[in-house]
């Protein structure tokens, strides 16, 4: 082989180990299989890819068949955002439920049980947790996915979270860096920003990133948003003062940096994924996550050219690239490390109820019901965040339903009012159960008129509550998650 051959295939395969691209199906294409076999050391899972345990653990077997040490990712938060239990809800109350119960034990025990059952999957990187501090209560895509808006609280859980999940040998990804919790744009769709001056950002948002970094987090992804306090110009992805200065040389951290998906408009319609993908590469991060909206060959291929163009052009450095590749290699060597002797498929052992009880201690009760009978349950559904997606089932009606046989539902979008529920529910008691209802308007309207009618009503928010309880019976459970549901049904049917 002459030395520029052996420098091509070692720049293809460089360019192609930074890669963490996602693909349809739930069995691997031919071509993901082949393109491991050539250098990809990564692969992004979503809810799409994912039907049962047992699928999932056939298919991670397929990957490794082609490539032992692979990356495989996933989006698992638990709460609202799962990718595991996309079809029925998660059997885990998510970050927000967490921290207002506030002990530190059972966050981290929730991580571990959460990475116990993903570790048996055969998915050996998590991208999570959030250790965004949720100072913005209007925030658009955070919100119920932080611990908070208390920044110590925030952090000690970010903490606890990354040790629960590492313990189990699943990789940690702490987001989204330097912090998203101070944002009222959605990164999906547009370029976020934060004005907030150094101080503030030292004191509040950088403080759980630090707890990540001393808990030996093994990855942490960037934020599309732009902070001018940090860099005027460029948003935290593509910015070598934030990625390169802050978080390597400032908070002194040497794991994986992986940047949010690079198709979401903030970056895909100001930089285009390509030139966006090389400037993340220079400006420090070592992945890039790309999969979750385009997911076939002809991204994975367009990006590793442009690595390599970029290179070659001068406009990328060879040795930047080749650091990054490195420390993909060696997160997936220590992943391949902790892998367990189990076969792929479904848990066993573990503490199984620890998230149902998490969600059980999560809930906040304002006022009492004496019996609800059979009640009429209202969800007043707002449009779906994207990061959350609209495939996972949410509310209380379902879980209600198998407590108290008899139980009738309907499902109410913005423009529906009060007159349509009372009219549905006839003499049944109203449970009107709500997600973010400070943020809705119309919410707030059809909620205030369903009590003044019904001062029986049972009013339940599954969200970030904000607004002042109402209702005979208020229950706050601080997430949307299945377990979540099931703790507020118990309550409302005396069980």
């Amino acid at each position: 082989m002459t030395v520029l051959a052996h420098q091509t295939d070692t720049l293809t395969r460089d360019a192609l180990a930074v890669l963490q691209p996602g693909f349809e199906g739930t069995t691997a294409p031919a071509w993901l299989l082949r393109r491991l076999g050539e250098g990809l050391h990564a692969v992004g899972l979503f809810g799409r890819n994912i039907a049962s345990p047992e699928q999932l653990g056939r298919l991670t077997a397929q990957l490794r068949a082609e490539r032992d040490d692979v990356l495989v990712a996933i989006d698992e938060e638990g709460g609202d955002v799962t990718r595991l239990e996309v079809r029925e809800g998660s059997s885990f109350p998510g970050n927000l439920a967490l921290g207002t119960v506030d002990d530190t034990g059972l966050t981290r025990g929730v991580a571990h049980e959460l990475g116990r059952r993903l570790a048996a999957c055969g998915v050996n990187l998590n991208w999570a947790p959030s250790a965004d501090v949720n100072s913005n209560p209007d925030n658009p895509v955070i919100g119920v996915r932080s611990f908070g808006a208390d920044t110590h609280l925030a952090a000690r859980h970010t903490a606890a979270y990354v040790e629960g999940l590492q313990a189990a040998g699943v990789a940690a990804c702490t987001k989204h860096f330097p912090g998203h919790g101070d944002t009222n744009v959605d990164s999906h769709l547009a370029l976020p920003r934060i004005d907030a001056d150094p101080d503030t950002l030292t004191a509040r948002e950088l403080v759980p990133f630090r707890a990540a970094v001393e808990a030996g987090t093994k990855a942490v992804m960037s934020a599309h948003i732009v902070v001018p306090a940090l860099d005027p110009t460029r948003p935290a992805t593509l910015s070598p003062r934030i990625l390169t200065g802050l978080l390597r040389k400032e908070l002194g951290y040497e794991g994986l940096v992986v940047t949010d998906g690079m198709e979401m408009n903030a970056i895909a319609g100001t930089y285009g994924i390509e030139r966006g993908s090389v400037l993340a590469i220079a400006a420090g991060a070592d992945a890039i996550c790309v999969g979750g909206g385009l997911a076939d060959e002809a991204t994975v291929l367009r990006l590793r050219d442009a690595l390599v163009a970029a290179v070659r052009e001068g406009a990328l450095p060879e040795e930047r690239l080749a650091d990054a590749a490195a420390r993909v290699r060696a997160l997936a060597e220590w992943t391949r490390a902790r892998r367990t002797a189990a076969t792929p498929g479904a848990p066993e052992g573990g503490a199984p109820g620890i998230g149902l009880t998490a969600a059980r201690r999560a809930l906040v009760l304002t006022g009492r019901v004496s019996a609800v009978g059979t009640p009429y349950v209202a969800t007043l559904a707002p449009e779906p965040n994207i990061a959350v997606g609209d495939e996972t089932p949410w509310g209380v009606a379902a879980e209600l339903a198998a407590l108290l046989p008899g139980t009738a539902s309907g499902v109410y979008h913005e423009g529906a009012g009060a007159g349509e529920v009372l009219a549905a529910a006839g003499d049944r008691t109203v449970v009107a159960v709500v997600r973010d209802a400070h943020r809705h308007p119309w919410m707030t309207e059809a909620l205030d008129a369903l009590v003044a009618a019904r001062p029986d009503t049972v009013v339940v928010e599954m969200g970030l509550p904000r607004a002042e309880p109402r209702g005979a019976l208020h229950i706050a459970t601080h997430g949307a998650a299945r377990v979540c549901g099931r703790a507020a049904a118990e309550v409302i049917a005396g069980a």
